[in-house]
């Protein structure tokens, strides 16, 4: 059975290397979507931004300051992190520690730091290289697998970004959020090493009005249209 037809059928693929990247700010909805869309296609999913926590969290355990570039840069070069439906660092699972809002805090500085960057890429190229893949983050199509068969910009307003955040963490204020995600946003767009931005190839898609069903739809669309034009993943 093709590709195309397997995914109008919703039966399981068995296709390898296929990449699909999902890039996009705070709060558009790219976890969510990446899950859904991996249990849909029988994909692994893979959550950058949870790598990052991950050592973020082991830098806050050793008491390492994330303005400490060199130590930090060297658990991100040491760290073993096993993603899945629970993440495990160096053996130990972290699933619950790494959602703690210090550790987000932590984590967002770290990943500006371009060796801790360039030590996780390299971690999360081995990840895709292994089987079909959805992969999210800021920088996927643009730097991890700039050569991705599909690549999808996730994005939507951001009071409507604000809204999904407060939703999903109990006692959060608006207004907090807000300045975080707003804080956030400047940080990923303005870094030297790998800036959040649209890759040139990549589809432009605003959830802002969009159920969950709606934009996984809409992403199913463009693997189809895909197979029916003849652009065959390899």
């Amino acid at each position: 059975m093709s590709l195309a037809h397997a995914l109008f059928y919703g039966v399981e693929l068995h296709f390898m290397g296929l990449v699909i990247a999902i890039d996009g700010p705070a709060g558009a909805g790219k976890s969510t979507i990446a899950r859904r869309l991996a249990e849909r296609l029988g994909f692994t999913y893979i959550d950058s931004g949870a790598m990052y926590r991950a050592v973020a969290l082991w830098a806050l355990q050793r008491e390492i300051d994330a303005s400490d570039v060199h130590r930090v840069t060297q658990l991100a070069e040491a760290a073993e992190i096993t993603l899945g439906a629970q993440i495990h660092l160096n053996g130990e699972d972290v699933t619950e520690l790494i959602r703690a809002a210090d550790v987000a805090a932590a984590a967002s500085r770290v990943a500006i730091i371009p060796g801790v960057r360039r030590a996780l890429v390299e971690k999360q190229r081995a990840l895709g290289q292994e089987g079909n893949v959805v992969m999210e983050g800021r920088d996927i199509g643009t730097v991890v697998f700039p050569a991705a068969q599909l690549k999808i910009f996730l994005d939507a307003a951001p009071h409507e970004r604000v809204k999904r955040r407060v939703t999903e963490t109990p006692g959060a204020h608006e207004r907090t959020v807000a300045g975080q995600i707003a804080d956030r946003d400047a940080r990923d767009r303005s870094r030297n090493e790998s800036p959040l931005t649209q890759a040139p190839d990549a589809v432009y898609l605003d959830s802002t009005r969009l159920s969950l069903a709606e934009v996984e739809e809409e992403i199913l669309k463009l693997v189809r249209a895909r197979m029916t034009n003849g652009k065959e993943f390899h």
